[in-house]
């Protein structure tokens, strides 16, 4: 045994550092949750359910919460106006309900003295506090009629199946719990084990980068988060394990997309002012300035041998198709395929027929691949598509769930990219490296462009095509209802066309309160608007009944649309002025949005109402939002400042791990300085090979892994 990680006491005794003990005593970040001390096999499956399954888990199972309490008095030393805490045993309780007031009362014990302790109103103490139980309470202490008390101070139960809990150490770490696992326990069991697993913990960064970015090392991190002896300890292994967070992911990111355009060669698209100008005379209309700029942008990426990844990104109505097709048009022209993938079947049809459009009198071959298209017309194509013989192939997820097999794939086109993720994308490219344009209608705040969407680069279309009609958005009150109505009576008589859209197809006994389109549309139908032409469209409707329904809406055959949400994104009927959203508080402002953008799509100004009898306040912010503006990007913004990253987004979807610590739009600033230092980490060591990157390497393909295709770089 090799004794020279440690050292004599003055007594004598051979002393071994955490280290060289984590060591000896087999203690480390790989060991099983029932070895740890503390746990054992009863405990084990408790934490097992909370995802602790091994000492690494349990160091990064972080609190949820934490708190500083006074320090721990006895009561003989108590003095008024004192700010303490105080331990001892309840001798007794009593509830004074009939007093002006009502009290519940108790006297706490301790070896040196008794204290009243008093809260108002607090019958519903009476269940929790029985005499007998040991009990820690802190707060103010004040003098009432020549008596030192404590009124309605915060107290937390000394529970006896934590023998060792020690009153000094009563504040702290507050862990997320479950009723087979309580926080104290798990604070307990930390702190049997923090020693031994902090000392087992590998540091990222050097001493001087840490100096520089004002950053602990991470064993004194792990240790100060769990246990803290002050704020401003806990605040610096906070901004240390948070920049972590961000870095690792901006880092994995970051290889991603170095690996990605430098390891499999694309097709270098030739392009030429001929090509721009007979792919332009597709387009019966002047392109935009933002069009015309993000086509610059793509043109440039696919001239390249190295494969395109670029987000296009552009509000509802905004024109991102018609610059998918120049792209298209380039690959074919290149002699090579195109893949066009939309996350419904009436988004591809959608585009499907409008690409048609453009396309109508050329020689090129466009194709629609559908999940319920009969096996042998699926055969016959998917073997057309092997050969080359179709040039753009459109479909939903249908284009990866097996046997099609393209030619020459050139370019991947994925629309809606938040509805995807990073795996699914992969899917489609395969084995292959095509040129790969993202598009989406929902406007990503600058916050997820740097996270979900970190391995792409970003065009932006603002501007709508000239032409388009205003968009005024109204919130109505429940009494203002029946005017509303008749005001989109007129317009429909006028000849527009109007959306009716509902949170849920059918009623249900969860939410009475919620409407129903099923329901409604009988209503609209029989009572409201006997007069006109309603239909309902709804996704649990056979494939052929919706197509029928929106061909015939499309045509102007059908007045009044009743729908869910299936209308999202991909319907365009530019006659279609009207949109009424039922419950609308029930919708986010993405969707809200996005749902909105149906209309003004023509020149006629349109009217988007958002019904709603809700008084929450966060709802009601919500659709004030919407009233005020149409810029999707502002829309975006606010969403993300309202309702959080965390309900917007999930990382784990994307093929990113979750954040535990960090705050994509509370830590914003952290996130951009991450960014850079990953960045230049890479343009420094693309293959992070340095002996000092080494502990990095193996962190992103640990947290990483298949996932985004990292699992090669060791």
């Amino acid at each position: 045994m090799n004794l020279q990680a440690g050292c004599y006491s003055a007594s004598g005794l051979f002393l071994f550092s955490s280290q060289r003990f984590a060591e000896i005593m087999g203690i480390n970040l790989n060991t099983e949750i029932q070895m740890l001390k503390g746990v054992g096999p009863g405990k084990a499956p408790a934490l097992q359910e909370l995802g602790v399954c091994n000492g690494a888990d349990l160091l990064e199972y972080f609190p949820r919460d934490w708190e500083f309490l006074p320090e721990t008095a006895q009561i003989s030393e108590l003095t008024a106006n004192a700010n303490v805490c105080v331990c001892g045993v309840i001798e007794s309780t009593d509830y004074h309900k009939f007093k002006r007031k009502p009290i519940f009362e108790i006297y706490l014990i301790d070896k040196t003295g008794a204290l009243r302790i008093i809260w108002f109103n607090g019958g519903y103490l009476a269940n929790q506090l029985h005499p007998g139980m040991r009990l820690a309470a802190y707060g103010k202490v004040t003098k009432y009629k020549h008596q030192l008390q404590m009124t309605n101070p915060r107290f937390k139960i000394l529970r006896e199946d934590i023998p060792e809990q020690d009153p000094k150490q009563l504040g702290g770490a507050v862990y997320p719990a479950t009723a087979s696992m309580s926080s104290g326990m798990l604070k307990y069991i930390v702190r049997k084990n923090i020693d031994e697993l902090s000392a087992c913990v590998k540091e990222y960064f050097t001493e001087s980068f840490r100096e520089e970015k004002n950053l602990l090392p991470r064993k004194e991190a792990f240790r100060l988060i769990h246990l803290p002896q002050e704020e401003s300890h806990l605040s610096a292994a906070k901004r240390t394990l948070k920049y972590e967070e961000l870095f690792l992911m901006q880092l994995g990111l970051a290889v991603r997309r170095y690996r990605m355009r430098n390891f499999a060669p694309s097709i270098a698209m030739k392009f030429s002012s001929q090509l721009d100008r007979r792919i332009r005379k597709r387009f019966p209309f002047f392109l935009t300035e933002d069009q015309d700029k993000a086509i610059e942008e793509i043109v440039s990426d696919m001239s390249e041998p190295k494969p395109m990844n670029r987000l296009l990104q552009g509000d509802v109505g905004s024109g991102k198709t018609v610059v998918a097709v120049y792209a298209a048009l380039m690959a074919i022209a290149n002699k090579a395929q195109v893949g066009i993938m939309a996350p419904t079947e009436i988004l591809s049809r959608q585009h499907y027929q409008s690409i048609s459009r453009f396309l109508e009198g050329s020689r090129v071959r466009t194709e629609l691949v559908t999940g319920k298209m009969p096996a042998s017309e699926r055969k016959q194509l998917t073997e057309q598509i092997s050969k080359g013989e179709v040039d753009i192939v459109i479909g939903t997820t249908a284009l990866i769930q097996g046997g099609i097999d393209f030619h020459n794939l050139g370019l991947a086109v994925i629309d809606e990219q938040h509805k995807f993720g990073v795996e699914q994308r992969a899917k489609l490219r395969k084995d292959k490296a095509p040129h790969c344009l993202v598009m989406t209608a929902t406007p990503i705040p600058r916050t997820m462009t740097m996270t979900v969407f970190g391995d792409l680069d970003v065009s932006v279309i603002k501007t709508a095509p000239p032409g388009r009609g205003k968009v005024t958005t109204k919130l109505v009150s429940p009494e203002n209802r029946k005017k509303a109505m008749e005001y989109i009576r007129g317009l429909v008589k006028a000849g527009r066309q109007a959306f009716f859209v509902y949170p849920r197809i059918e009623s249900g006994e969860s939410d009475r309160n919620l409407k129903s389109a099923e329901e409604e549309f009988e209503l609209l139908k029989t009572c409201v608007y006997p007069e006109f032409s309603v239909e309902l469209l709804h996704g649990q409707m056979p494939q052929e009944q919706k197509k029928n329904v929106m061909e015939r809406f499309r045509k102007g055959e059908v007045n009044i649309l009743v729908s869910t949400v299936v209308i999202e994104v991909g319907v365009d009927v530019p006659n279609a002025t009207v949109m009424v959203i039922e419950n609308a508080n029930n919708f986010g402002l993405a969707q809200l949005h996005q749902l909105r953008g149906r209309i003004g799509r023509g020149a006629s100004d349109s009217f988007c109402f958002l019904f709603s009898e809700s008084d929450n306040e966060t709802a009601i912010k919500r659709l004030e939002v919407m009233q005020k503006s149409t810029d999707g990007f502002y829309i975006a913004e606010k969403d993300l400042e309202i309702r959080g990253p965390g309900e917007l987004f999930s990382t784990r979807q994307h093929g990113l791990p979750d954040l535990k610590l960090a705050n994509i739009v509370e830590d914003f600033e952290m996130l951009r300085m991450a960014k850079k230092d990953a960045e230049e980490t890479l343009k420094e060591d693309p293959f992070l090979q340095s002996q000092e990157n080494q502990n990095i390497k193996k962190a992103i393909i640990k947290k990483f892994g298949a996932r985004l295709g990292l699992t090669d770089i060791a």
